[in-house]
This record gives C-alpha cells, sequence and structure tokens, in this order.
C-alpha cells in the first residue's frame, strides 16, 4: 500500500505498487499480508511503520515472481572502494545462512561474486540443488567466467579480500557452476531478499 506516491491506496501486486512509487521523491510504501492490515495501515502513519521488515515481501505479489525455494546473495560496500560485506538468505524464509566481513578497501562487485561463490560451496556441501539470485549482472558474468575481473588494486590493506578472491576463483574452476544461477528482477520484485537495507 501507499501512504506517499502517484496515487495513494491499496494496491494488490508490486507492479501496480511500483509504478505509483518508483522515481516518486519521498515515496512511502509497505507491503502487508491482507487487505483488511493494509486498510488499517493507510488510516495510520508511515512512520508507525518504518524500521520493521515488511509484512509481506514485495516478489510475493508480483505476477510472475521469483522461484521461492532458493536463495539469493547481495554485498554492502561503504564507499567504492571502502568497507565490504555479503551475505546470502533463503529467499522465502528470509534466514541468513551466511554473512562475511566487513573487509577493507573492497567493492560491492567484487562483495556479489564472493557471495554467489559462497552460496554455490554452501549448497554443494550440504548437498542442496536451488537456484541462486544475484541482482548483480557483473557478478553474475564473472562467475560464470570463473574469474573476478575486477580493477581493484591489491593491497595489503585488502589482502585477506584478495585471499577470498583466489579461493572463490579455484573453487570454481574445480567444481563449475552447479545450480542455476538468475539475475534478481529488482524492477519486478523490489529488493533481493539479501538486501541489507543500507540505501
Amino acid at each position: 500500500m501507499v501512504w506517499k506516491g502517484r496515487q495513494r491506496g491499496i494496491f494488490s501486486t508490486w507492479e501496480e505498487c511500483a509504478a505509483q512509487v518508483k522515481g516518486f521523491p519521498g515515496a512511502e510504501y509497505r507491503a502487508f499480508p491482507t487487505r483488511q492490515a493494509a486498510e488499517r495501515a493507510l488510516q495510520g502513519r508511515y512512520q508507525d511503520y518504518i524500521g520493521s521488515a515488511p509484512a509481506v515481501q514485495p516478489w510475493r505479489l508480483a505476477s510472475h515472481p521469483p522461484i521461492a525455494d532458493s536463495y539469493c546473495v547481495d554485498a554492502a560496500c561503504s564507499g567504492n572502494p571502502g568497507r565490504l560485506e555479503y551475505r546470502g538468505v533463503h529467499t522465502a524464509s528470509g534466514q541468513e545462512i551466511f554473512h562475511q566481513g566487513p573487509f577493507e578497501h573492497g567493492t560491492n562487485n567484487v562483495g556479489e561474486f564472493l557471495a554467489i561463490v559462497h552460496a554455490l560451496a554452501w549448497l554443494q556441501e550440504r548437498g542442496l540443488s536451488a537456484p541462486i539470485y544475484s541482482d548483480s549482472e557483473t557478478a553474475i558474468a564473472w562467475v560464470k567466467a570463473g574469474r573476478c575481473n575486477t580493477d581493484l588494486a591489491a593491497e595489503e590493506r585488502n589482502a585477506p579480500l584478495w585471499a577470498l578472491i583466489a579461493r572463490a576463483e579455484r573453487w570454481l574452476q574445480e567444481h563449475g557452476l552447479t545450480v542455476p544461477l538468475l539475475k534478481w528482477d529488482s524492477e519486478a520484485w523490489g529488493e533481493i531478499p539479501a538486501d541489507f537495507n543500507r540505501k
């Protein structure tokens, strides 16, 4: 539902909601599990709901949602380069399966690459087979090529990060891409569930 956007009101799909809020300065919106809950919230203030996790993820309302029994990854980097961390979560439950960092002097694309390879290894170690989603076309391309094609300079302060990159590239050489690696459609589904919510 939308408190503040092109049109205020309750919308039944993420696509309808996104049309009201994307590119709208200061948009105020949130998903709710039932129409009744949304109607109650519409009578209240947006400020009463910020800071708590949405009751329903927008992707669940999409006309063509992602595969729920899957995993998704994301990275957060304060600066470019900057302090980097990455994590993976189960898409449907939102349960975090790993969280790495912070690492000094990294980039978002490096974090996304490492997160995908970490998820691949995590699944293989447990004998699981499920799709992995990333919202980074660059990182997906790097993983498919088997190489982290970054311009990031190797320095003493980011040596731990470069050790992880080397390990990830070695893992890809030995194992390859073992499950479907898919692009998260942020426009249709909203933020990827692994997002750090720091924008």
